[in-house]
């Protein structure tokens, strides 16, 4: 018999695949009657097994048409919506400078791709720079093109104050948390502290004088969330949840993937903010990613925006295909 990997059942009100489905049925049902009259009439098992092979085959390519039409059963769902989280690291001053520029990078890389993203928290240095910010990116694939960016980046080039012309090196974390529509995860109401806040910035008296700013702590795990963009507090209070979610569910990701890395032929990373993932070194207008080791030139085009073929290797790596030679200069 054919193994089903998956449930037509699931696809049966899917009018690309329904015709499919009550065929795969029909045939479902032929094969367990073959199957039946072997057992009971012994006589007839040769033109039984004859049936049941023509069913297999039958069965087979109909599996292969769904598969077309709506992706091989099991596929991941990418969510079409992230939350990007950029935090200076060491290097105080250009750390937050640093951190600028990696936002300007994804954002124009965002809108080089059509995608759609605002600005929901941020906090600017003293001397200029984010000392960390948060942005909302909706898109088609956002989370599956941008996923790798978790991690810790490192910067060595000559600050603009510096006198005698030394190189320093500084960092900032980058987290990419997706926003998905269905998710696993499932919070006990009593294990989630809430509080509420003013909102500050721009947006005239409501967000003002009015506490609609949403702070969430999800007690067991001690992860916290805030969310300020929106102009009421139930709308804030919605996407600190789905935030939350998304922070929890990485969590565990993290966790599985530090689990499977030994037995993983090219190491992506798991992801963690302690990695070291990327080195952007401006005297050697080199980027070099350090999960895969390869590096790339032509520093300013790829943080005006210029992401594209650091994803597709970093894609090409973590499914095992090769890599289609792209210019290096990028």
């Amino acid at each position: 018999m054919v193994k089903e990997v998956f449930n037509p059942d699931e696809y049966a009100n899917d009018h690309r695949v329904a015709y499919l489905v009550a065929e795969w049925k029909r045939l479902t049902q032929a094969e367990q009657d073959s199957t039946e009259l072997i057992e009971v009439d012994p006589s007839m098992r040769e033109l039984a097994t004859k049936e049941l092979q023509d069913i297999v085959e039958q069965k087979k390519k109909l599996m292969e048409q769904m598969e077309s039409i709506i992706g091989r059963p099991g596929e991941r769902e990418w969510p079409n919506e992230l939350i990007l989280e950029i935090r200076a690291g060491v290097g105080g001053e250009e750390a937050s400078l640093f951190a600028e520029d990696l936002a300007n990078m994804y954002l124009r890389y965002a809108e080089s791709r059509g995608w759609r993203w605002k600005s929901l928290d941020e906090s600017r240095a003293a001397q200029g720079g984010f000392k960390e910010v948060q942005f909302e990116i909706k898109g088609n694939d956002c989370y599956r093109e941008l996923q790798y960016e978790t991690g810790v980046h490192r910067v060595q080039r000559v600050p603009l104050t510096e006198k005698q012309g030394r190189i320093h090196t500084s960092t900032a974390s980058v987290a990419i948390l997706p926003l998905y529509k269905r998710t696993k995860i499932e919070l006990n109401p009593i294990d989630i502290e809430v509080s509420f806040a003013r909102s500050g910035g721009a947006g005239g008296q409501n967000v003002n004088k009015v506490e609609t700013a949403v702070r969430l702590v999800h007690k067991p795990t001690g992860i916290e969330v805030k969310c300020t963009s929106e102009r009421s507090q139930q709308q804030n209070r919605e996407k600190a949840m789905r935030l939350l979610i998304s922070r929890i569910q990485l969590a565990q990701d993290e966790e599985e993937a530090r689990k499977r890395s030994a037995e993983r032929s090219i190491q992506i990373g798991t992801g963690e903010r302690s990695e070291k993932i990327r080195t952007y070194n401006f005297p050697q207008d080199r980027i070099t990613d350090h999960r895969i080791k390869e590096s790339w030139s032509n520093l300013e085009k790829v943080l005006s925006g210029g992401l594209a073929p650091i994803i597709e290797a970093l894609t090409a790596a973590d499914t095992d295909r090769p890599t289609v030679a792209t210019d290096d200069s990028v």
